[in-house]
């Protein structure tokens, strides 16, 4: 059952900026990426969901709610972390979260103690005074404290450590068992390879590959290393016409894309040694969508 959906989703801001008849749904219980550089349309589209934005054409629902109509509903009870921290500077994190908490009517007390040990965060300082890693974790806390069926994460790890990176992944990995819906933009391709169950890539506001991780690497150009007898061998494979990515003594790296063929072909003919098939990470295949290089 799809708890998140957008449907022809249109924001035209000209010049080719905004999002164009952006359409995907996000099942319940799954943890769903959604990955693009700064400018390719991610916060555009999270700030329709939120409610924040009313789409020119088309439409955003959460739980059968129209995200603009019902906006007030929606914003208190799914959990929220914006791509830009924004608070009331002269409040400390304490006094913060406790608006959070009457704003949303919820008892999080609990809850909230929980993620300020796992985070390792003492909220008593002014917010003005906090790093923006301190800051990142109060907007940890605010979005999962009163424990929402439904997250909306907009590059959540971001100024964090890599310790709280991987604490951050951890308790994604629990809420996901516990059955809650994430959608998760991010940078990180690591965390998105350990925690998301479906990608989409988003290039210039368009909708360009939705799939399972292992179906998106799988239908992308794969490196293969090559290990032949010696230097010699591997200078002449690698001048035999295939996409050789590098040579490095007796190993050649080669990239093949539906040609899987022409590469046994020519490993028939020399002393090959060895063949392995590197991990391919996500970062590798969202720069083959956009050839080597994001937008800024």
């Amino acid at each position: 059952m799809s708890v998140c959906e957008i449907q022809g989703l249109t924001r035209d801001y000209g010049s080719g900026r905004g999002v164009f008849d952006l359409s995907f749904a996000i099942d319940q219980g799954e943890v769903f990426g959604f990955l693009g550089p700064n400018g390719a349309g991610k916060t555009t589209t999270i700030r329709h969901l939120m409610g924040f934005l009313k789409p020119e054409s088309g439409y955003c629902t959460i739980d059968g709610k129209d995200c603009w109509k019902n906006r007030v509903d929606i914003q208190k009870t799914l959990g929220y972390i914006p791509g830009e921290m924004v608070f009331f500077d002269d409040m400390t994190g304490t006094e913060f979260l406790s608006f959070m908490a009457k704003y949303r009517k919820a008892d999080s007390n609990g809850r909230t103690k929980e993620l300020l040990d796992r985070f390792e965060l003492d909220p008593r300082s002014k917010l003005r005074k906090m790093s923006k890693g301190m800051k990142q974790k109060v907007g940890i806390v605010t979005a999962f404290m009163h424990d929402p069926e439904v997250l909306i994460l907009d590059e959540p790890t971001s100024g964090l450590d890599p310790l709280m990176q991987s604490r951050f992944i951890d308790l994604v990995l629990e809420e996901k068992a516990r059955g809650k819906t994430i959608l998760m933009s991010s940078h990180m391709f690591e965390e998105v390879e350990r925690t998301c169950d479906r990608v989409a890539i988003i290039k210039n506001g368009r909708l360009e590959a939705m799939d399972d991780v292992e179906t998106l690497k799988a239908a992308l150009s794969r490196k293969y290393v090559v290990t032949l007898e010696n230097d010699d061998a591997a200078a002449a494979f690698a001048g035999e016409g295939l996409r050789v990515f590098e040579v490095s003594h007796n190993q050649v790296t080669v990239i093949v894309q539906n040609n899987i063929k022409d590469l046994i072909s020519v490993m028939n003919r020399y002393p090959v040694v060895n063949i392995a098939a590197p991990n391919q990470n996500l970062e590798e295949i969202f720069l083959q969508y956009y050839g080597g290089s994001g937008r800024s």
